[in-house]
């Protein structure tokens, strides 16, 4: 059995990861390709590995006391890997496995020089790249010096950096294994990395090319900059040479050395642009075998390209999938629901079948195509003028694609386009029994949805609902409804537009829409004051929930004095709000009525932070400032020339503003009462799944889509496989960014601010309420992490509305999404909350703890010292 220990790489492809290693695997397909150089080599195969790992007993109870390790103490993985890297490089590789490597060297030429290279079954995957966790080390001449370094390599599975990255990534160190390559070396004079995408921009047809003198050691090392070529339609669009003084050379006695570089030579190019688009020609072909983008690792020998590694380009934000070849344009769903975290199978698609216009998926996120609309000059306008007002990073960023010449194709309008911007508001009259007759119809459509859903299982709950889908789309499709969510932003709009114009003042509407009645979103946040209330005159219960831990606490209380009173305070808060979480849109999220918990640290900031009493105080104080606002504004348009009908303008706008503002917030409140109902049926069919032996765990269907679970119901057949393999997408999904604005190039877009009335240093982003503060800043980004003192200002990525509890309690808000008419923004107004939106990586330029400044009326942050 001496033959298992090395297999030559000619005999291996992708298929063979477990064997013989991300590496090996894809140098194995790569030598298959037509026209695709290798250098010849073989492989010694993780068997090999796992019998020397077997040789040394106690490295098993340093990998149980290293996986213990928190990723963070840097100097205890430091010490415990070095610890096993020293016993690996001390066990003598037996006699079998050390023939079988030497008889592969002396088939390849014992005295010729090899390249030695860690192979790990956890590296070059498509959704990690372990891209530098492990060793190489180059012009290694001699068996005695290649046995060495394949123990070497063997170690460096236990560098610092690889075990770091395994436990971030949340890898099981006991599951990778190490193959080793072992490859006859190339002397190349050019080497370097080709992308097959643009690694910046994403641009999947703009291929990037970095170039050096001799081995590529001196770029991977940060030893020079590189030549950067970029290649589109075979041609080079773009390059920029480096002065390049030194490179990395091999020594005939082996090992390399960093030499000079003659200064006649520095500043020419390390490849020419015929070689550059010749390189990139073989990119593409490699691209195609593996099905996705490449990271390439290349040499130039005697003008020939030999390729010494290729990997998956894990970074990039994958494109919507598509049946023609057509330009598309992709707008993010998640950015206007602020929720741009990754959705499961199930989620993303319930949002799909409910949503009013068709949604695309990638990532685990969804995007909706506005290709034709950009396309038209009329419907072009209305859709930069709506982006514009809900986020101006991504009109920006649809600006950037429009002035591509010929990326949107240009057709003629279809017929009259939408009013022009600024243009009068929807015919609706001023009516607070609009608002409570819409109200009442949702309360309605939704109890008739949980009284016909009970007696529904099996394929009859999915053809029911298929029918409530319907109904869904009809109640959020209402015109009516859709008439006051209009009317009150556009009151709104015009508030602020034209008091600019009239009095000079900014954002005036911010305060006129203080307390806004009919505000679902705010008056949850009121509420949980309310729960405290009960709450905080019984020790005994405050004590017991500052220890909660579990959900089933609620059964506990009753036990404590007063304990009734405050389970019976939160189970009356759970039935109104208890549908609500924190990424609420993606049903498979853990609801507030399933996970209690989630809301025991808000409630017990609120005991501590609050007199009694505070809801009422809060909201009438509101709305006294509400009132004085719309005295003070009346009194000065009445001061004014044509100042009569200035004011009553206004004043028919701000009773307009206040009758139906608040209303903005319902149909989504209705959408996730009618999301917890579908849940609730989908999750008992799960448990009959689980029953019936056909899923292991009620959770699976949270990873097939509803036709998948559909079918799943209908044939009690289900693909584990595929239910592991959305699990893992899922993950990887966590680490992609999504864009604001995707296109079918691949290229991903944010936008940017165009202004340069701020500050030098601070943070620019969108102004949605008005007023300054300053104070401590609390970056959270898990709402049951939340610790709160009175006057801090909350940064954290997006709010849903479950957030509101959190807002009654801070002084400001800072968030790296959304816009004016956002979930966030409504409620900051609502509750005079100084706050800025859309600011850009937000999080991790504040720390947490730092002084800030919230400018909510001109939309930035200032940095304090």
């Amino acid at each position: 059995m001496i033959e298992q220990y090395v297999w030559d790489l000619q005999e291996v492809d992708e298929t063979q990861v477990a064997v013989v290693g991300g590496k090996a695997a894809h140098l194995g397909g790569l030598s298959r390709i037509d026209g695709i150089r290798v250098p010849a080599g073989f492989c010694v195969t993780t068997d090999a590995f796992r019998r020397v790992m077997a040789e040394a007993p106690s490295i098993d109870e340093r990998l149980d006391q290293l996986s213990r390790l928190n990723p963070d103490d840097r100097e205890a993985i430091r010490t415990l890997s070095a610890e096993i890297r020293r016993t690996i490089e001390g066990i003598a590789i037996p006699d079998d496995l050390a023939t079988a490597i030497t008889r592969a060297l002396a088939r390849l030429g014992e005295q010729a020089a090899y390249a030695v290279r860690s192979s790990a079954t956890a590296e070059d995957l498509p959704t990690a790249s372990f891209a530098g966790q492990q060793d190489t080390y180059l012009n290694v001449v001699g068996a005695t010096a290649i046995l060495q370094h394949v123990s070497r390599c063997w170690a460096s599975l236990f560098t610092e950096r690889a075990v770091t990255y395994r436990q971030r990534n949340g890898i099981d160190h006991r599951t990778v294994h190490m193959a080793v390559v072992v490859q006859q070396m190339a002397f190349p004079q050019a080497s370097g990395i080709l992308f097959t995408a643009d690694p910046v921009t994403g641009n999947r047809k703009v291929a990037t090319v970095d170039a050096g003198f001799g081995l590529g050691e001196a770029l991977v090392s940060g030893l020079v900059n590189p030549d950067i070529f970029k290649v589109r339609d075979g041609e080079v669009v773009d390059k920029a040479i480096a002065a390049k003084q030194r490179a990395v050379h091999a020594l005939p006695t082996g090992g390399t050395q960093e030499v000079a570089i003659d200064s006649q030579r520095q500043e020419q190019p390390a490849l020419t642009d015929a070689q550059a688009v010749r390189l990139v020609q073989l990119g593409r072909r490699i691209e195609a075998h593996f099905g996705r983008p490449q990271d390439i690792e290349w040499c130039l020998v005697d003008d020939g390209f030999q390729i010494v590694q290729s990997r998956p380009i894990t970074t990039l934000f994958p494109i919507p999938e598509t049946d023609d070849q057509e330009n598309h344009v992709y707008v993010s769903v998640g950015h206007g629901q602020m929720m741009t975290d990754p959705m499961k199978p199930l989620g993303f698609s319930m949002w799909q079948l409910t949503a009013m216009v068709p949604m695309h998926e990638a990532g685990g996120r969804l995007f909706v195509d506005v290709t034709r609309r950009l396309a038209s000059p009329a419907s072009r306008a209305g859709l930069l003028d709506a982006m514009g007002k809900g986020d101006p990073l991504i009109r920006d960023a649809l600006e950037t694609v429009l002035d591509r010449d010929g990326f949107v194709p240009s057709l003629p309008d279809a017929g009259p386009g939408g009013p022009p911007a600024g243009g009068a508001p929807a015919p609706i009259e001023t009516d607070p029994a609009i608002v409570t007759e819409l109200i009442e119809r949702s309360r309605a459509s939704i109890a008739a949805l949980e009284r016909d859903i009970r007696t529904k299982t099996g394929a009859a709950l999915f053809d029911f609902l298929l029918e409530a889908f319907e109904e869904h789309k009809r109640v959020l499709s209402d015109p009516l409804s859709i008439q006051a969510i209009m009317a009150g932003m556009e009151a709104t709009w015009w508030l602020n537009d034209k008091l600019q114009e009239w009095l000079g003042e900014k954002n005036a509407a911010d305060t006129l829409t203080l307390s806004a009645p009919d505000n679902i979103t705010s008056e949850m946040g009121l509420a949980l004051l309310d729960v405290a209330d009960v709450i905080r005159p019984h020790p005994e219960v405050v004590a017991f929930l500052q220890g909660v831990e579990d959900d089933g606490f609620l059964d506990e209380l009753a036990k404590l004095a007063g304990g009734t009173e405050a389970r019976d305070a939160i189970e009356a808060y759970l039935d109104r709000y208890g549908m609500r979480c924190v990424g609420e849109i993606d049903i498979t999220r853990p609801r507030w009525r399933e996970r209690p918990s989630t809301l025991v640290p808000v409630v017990l900031d609120n005991v501590r932070i609050f007199e009694p009493g505070a809801a009422e105080r809060r909201f009438e104080q509101g709305r006294q400032k509400a009132q004085q606002k719309e005295r003070d504004v009346l009194s000065r348009l009445r001061a004014l020339p044509d100042g009569d009908r200035k004011a009553d303008e206004a004043k028919r706008m701000i009773d307009r503003v206040r009758t139906f503002i608040g209303y903005r917030e319902y149909p989504k409140y209705g959408i996730i009462s009618r999301y917890f109902v579908y849940k609730q049926a989908l999750l008992a069919e799960a448990d009959r799944l689980v029953q019936a032996g056909v899923l292991p765990a009620t959770d699976d269907i949270f990873y097939l889509t509803f036709q998948e679970l559909h079918d799943v119901v209908r044939s009690h057949q289900v693909d584990d496989q595929l239910v592991q393999r959305r699990k893992d997408a899922f993950q990887s999904h966590h680490a992609l960014t999504p864009p604001r604005v995707l296109t079918s190039d691949g290229e991903a877009l944010t936008g940017a601010y165009r202004r340069d009335d701020v500050p030098a240093g601070a943070l620019i982003g969108v102004p949605v309420s008005a007023g300054t503060i300053e104070g401590r800043a609390r970056v959270i980004l898990d709402m049951t992490e939340a610790d709160l003192e009175a006057g801090d200002i909350l940064v954290t990525a997006f709010t849903d509305p479950s957030w509101s509890p959190l807002f009654v309690g801070i002084a400001g808000l800072v968030t790296e999404v959304g816009g004016l008419m956002t979930h966030g923004a409504v409620i900051a107004r609502e509750y005079g909350l100084p706050a800025v939106v859309g600011v850009e990586r937000a999080t991790r330029l504040i720390r947490d703890g730092q002084r800030i400044r919230v400018h909510g009326t001109d939309g930035y942050i200032e940095l304090l010292p």
